[in-house]
């Protein structure tokens, strides 16, 4: 037995000295002892390590955490599990539509341990946006931010349940915004760590406020830290889509476009070199009404440049049918204001970006 304790000595010794820790606070409460009498004269001097005070950053993610984490929940069905936050006191909270898949009922669990029923109030797999209904009221919100003035390098936080290990914190920065991948556009980009279980739950600003819902994670072929999020300015509104109709209804213009390429756009001497460039116009559309044709430019909608696809996607997704949306264009030499009456995607045959 005494030789067994001898063999661990310099491995205890190592442990301390090579995490940093003080012999007596790097062991007492772990496996490792060191017995009474130590030949150590050193270790026998040892002081109290002054606790540093918190920086700011850590103060901010602990107040984020705090705050933000019994809105934090548990979304399970048979087959899966993912996060979710309630963003209403009444029980109402946002998920992925990928984490409930095709159920109508699901288990919520509380921060508090409760777990209740959940009644999906509706779906949109395009977006990967779903809204469940627990049962009560009084329930702890998290606060909406606006996810169109993120700025690229400002401090995110997520929070969710990876692997099930619940409320689990991590931290870094929005890397980009108006990323297009996974069928959706216009997602945030973040190198706060996202894993399985994080799915649904959400993403915070250094104020607490939910600027996003972490939907996935980019593996493989040497990547790691690419965690993607759904803006939640899109999320909230198919959210209400959802909470008043159960469905969403997509807002169209009626016309096939492809990206204007540089490079292309100097061997034809186009007027841009960014936008997109009408394709095809379907007869009766709400394009054809406004009089867009095709070879038009389209360089701005609303308050947003257009420099691909995906912008005017993000775009038409922000807005129903039935909304006056203003467009520039670019014909020939000119710039053209018009303003076109949007419709549903029901009253015609949805548009197609070319690839």
């Amino acid at each position: 037995m005494q030789k067994h304790i001898y063999s661990l000595r310099p491995f205890g010794l190592a442990l301390a000295l090579g995490t940093g820790l003080g012999v007596g606070q790097g062991l007492v409460g772990n496996v490792y002892t060191w017995p009474v009498a130590m030949p150590f004269a050193w270790a026998q001097q040892s002081a109290p390590i002054a606790e540093a005070p918190l920086n700011n950053e850590e103060q901010s993610i602990i107040r984020v955490a705090r705050q933000v984490s019994p809105a934090v929940v548990t979304v399970s069905r048979n087959g899966g599990m993912g996060s979710g936050v309630l963003i209403r006191s009444d029980g109402v909270l946002l998920t992925n539509a990928h984490v409930i898949g095709d159920a109508q009922q699901v288990r919520v669990e509380l921060a508090d341990g409760r777990r209740l029923a959940g009644r999906v109030l509706g779906r949109d797999a395009s977006a990967d946006v779903a809204v469940i209904k627990i049962p009560g009221s009084g329930f702890p919100q998290a606060i909406l931010g606006d996810s169109d003035r993120l700025q690229v390098g400002q401090a995110s936080i997520a929070i969710g349940n990876p692997l099930g290990l619940d409320r689990s914190v991590t931290t870094g920065v929005v890397s980009a915004v108006n990323r297009s991948g996974f069928e959706i556009d216009g997602l945030i980009q973040t190198d706060a760590a996202i894993n399985p279980g994080n799915s649904g739950g959400p993403l915070l600003d250094s104020r607490g406020r939910v600027i996003g819902i972490n939907t996935a994670v980019l593996r493989g072929n040497g990547a790691s830290g690419l965690g993607f999020a759904i803006p939640i300015n899109l999320a909230s509104n198919i959210a209400q889509q959802l909470i008043e109709t159960g469905h969403v209804q997509r807002a169209q213009l009626g016309i096939s476009y492809s990206d204007v390429e540089p490079e292309t756009a100097q061997q034809l001497d186009m007027p841009v070199r960014q936008g997109v460039v009408v394709q095809d116009v379907q007869p009766g559309s709400p394009a054809a009404q406004a009089g867009i044709r095709p070879q038009d430019i389209v360089t701005r909608a609303g308050d947003t440049p257009i420099t691909r696809g995906g912008d005017l996607r993000r775009v038409l997704r922000a807005h129903r049918p039935g909304d006056a949306l203003s467009l520039s264009l670019r014909r020939g030499g000119r710039t053209i204001p018009i303003t076109v009456r949007l419709s549903s995607a029901s009253d015609q045959a949805p548009a197609r970006a070319r690839r």
